[in-house]
């Protein structure tokens, strides 16, 4: 469902990634881990079309992410850690208007965006002006035009990244819902927001150095993994510590 073959991004000389080659298939769930600088966000913009690579290739859904941008923007729903809202609409109103932009209209859009209203918790606010709503309630806007017209990937951004634990329970609760039979990719910096993915992809330094479960991983390095970098540290705790 997401394949990448040596993808490769330079910024002038510096090479931000290098050679990133993976394959994840439908319906798996994918934690994508790494430190700040790793790759991680130029790959996921690469994968979203908001940029282009500079070598390799990069398919959703066997789409080209640099030939079919359209096609692949209407496969993938994208959860940024800061969404772009229009803080002076209303939340029906914000997500009347991405519904458009994914083509959705006519009788079918109020049905969708009055489904993602109650998948993300949003019935009490759906009437209230972006800008006047908590950080949490705006990223449950953004977790709901990222589900509109229930596309087959779902690409999520430290999802649950600056918001309360109580805010960031209902989050969860809400991509549960939508994971089952679904392609997800969440990037996270913390192993155990991800310690339920079918697999854990890990960068450092632009390349990928690392796959497997969860549980692959703490019997590998043991339960604290920390990267050579020396500034990652990953909290692997086990559910029940």
């Amino acid at each position: 469902m997401i394949e990448t073959e040596g993808l490769t991004k330079f910024y002038g000389p510096l090479a931000a990634i290098r050679d990133v080659t993976f394959h994840i298939e439908r319906g798996e769930v994918v934690g994508f881990l790494g430190p700040n600088g790793a790759g991680k966000s130029t790959t996921i913009r690469i994968l979203t079309c908001y940029m282009p690579a500079t070598a390799g290739s990069a398919r959703i859904d066997g789409t080209d992410c640099f030939e079919q941008s359209l096609e692949v923007r209407r496969k993938v729903g994208y959860l940024p850690e800061n969404v772009p809202l229009y803080l002076d609409l209303t939340v029906r109103r914000f997500l009347r208007f991405a519904a458009g932009v994914k083509g959705i209209n006519g009788k079918d859009q109020e049905g969708e965006i009055s489904r993602v209203i109650g998948i993300c918790g949003l019935e009490k606010v759906s009437h209230r002006i972006l800008g006047h709503l908590s950080k949490g309630y705006r990223q449950r806007v953004g977790l709901a035009q990222a589900l509109l017209n229930s596309p087959p990937v779902l690409i999520l951004d430290e999802a649950t990244s600056s918001i309360d634990t109580r805010t960031e329970a209902l989050v969860e609760r809400g991509m549960d819902k939508l994971m089952h039979g679904r392609t997800v990719f969440v990037i996270a910096h913390r192993l155990s927001t991800v310690r339920n993915a079918d697999a854990i992809i890990v960068m450092e330094n632009g390349k990928v150095i690392e796959r497997g479960s969860h549980d692959d991983l703490i019997a590998k390095h043991g339960r604290y993994y920390q990267l050579y970098t020396g500034n990652f540290d990953l909290d692997i705790l086990s559910t029940g510590s």
